[in-house]
């Protein structure tokens, strides 16, 4: 009798401890969309069959590329059982963007330039790789600088005349000297002042994979390691590297090669002090 009892009060306790399955996704789930989602602590998540980093509390990213056209497929495991949950990304449509009086050389750059290029692209590469478990990628984000919009993500380039990439960050004119801040806390993991193409440029890891980059600064007042707060002043506004008038080209990734719309986690307006 007394082994019955037990058994249905370990039961009992079982059911009691027992946390229901939950899910909430944050952000709208468009083309460039960072999400932030959060589950039960302990759970597994996958997304489209990729394990992702989840913190104790449960929150994790994933993020929706400019091309992307499928839905994605967000699997949590939680207490033993499997839970499935479809995410349709929102198509957008992506203007075309022509800028010309570029130097020829920044946008055919010569042979002999092509090395330095690559050694610059595999330190931007190594920048965006750091990962750490900071939990700033869950902060309001505000904007990293006062100005007017003068180039969107997903853009479509054309240049001199020739078609490019698309673009893949938030450009902001102002004139030079202008201040550029942390839009959130986090660690630099890039700061140098004469890349070939971006010129003055700063990479900031905020945790779990996000990285924003800071590129064609005036001036760079930060270093590699540096920890810095939401609205430190880290550099001011250029038109150094490829560039055809002052402003900050500013893109966010998840990871190394995730490239998401940094305007679609902020507020419509520059924050005013």
């Amino acid at each position: 009798m007394k082994s019955v009892t037990l058994v249905c009060l370990l039961f009992v306790a079982q059911l009691l401890s027992a946390e229901p399955y939950r899910l909430t996704l944050n952000g709208e789930p468009w083309q460039g969309a960072l999400v932030i989602g959060n589950t039960n602590p302990g759970a597994a998540v996958s997304v489209d069959g990729a394990s992702v980093a989840v913190t104790d509390d449960g929150y994790f990213i994933f993020g929706f590329g400019r091309f992307e056209d499928q839905a994605k497929v967000v699997e949590v495991e939680h207490q033993g059982t499997r839970y499935l949950t479809t995410v349709p990304v929102k198509p957008r449509e992506f203007p075309t963007e022509r800028i010309d009086g570029l130097p020829a050389a920044k946008v055919n750059p010569p042979a002999e330039r092509l090395a330095r290029i690559a050694r610059e692209q595999a330190e931007v590469k190594s920048a965006r790789s750091v990962w750490s478990d900071q939990r700033a990628f869950l902060e309001s984000f505000i904007w990293p600088s006062e100005g007017r919009i003068s180039g969107v993500y997903g853009s479509r380039r054309i240049l001199n005349g020739e078609p490019k990439r698309p673009h893949y960050g938030m450009d902001i004119a102002n004139v030079t000297g202008t201040p550029v801040v942390a839009p959130a806390s986090g660690v630099v993991t890039m700061a140098v002042d004469d890349h070939y193409y971006t010129g003055g440029t700063i990479i900031i890891d905020h945790g779990y994979g996000l990285n924003s980059t800071y590129l064609h600064l005036s001036q760079v007042d930060v270093k590699v390691g540096q920890r810095l707060e939401q609205g430190q002043k880290m550099g001011e506004i250029g038109a150094t590297g490829r560039a055809t008038g002052p402003h900050l080209d500013w893109r966010l990734n998840i990871g190394t090669s995730l490239r998401l719309d940094p305007q679609l986690i902020i507020p419509p307006e520059p924050q005013k002090e």
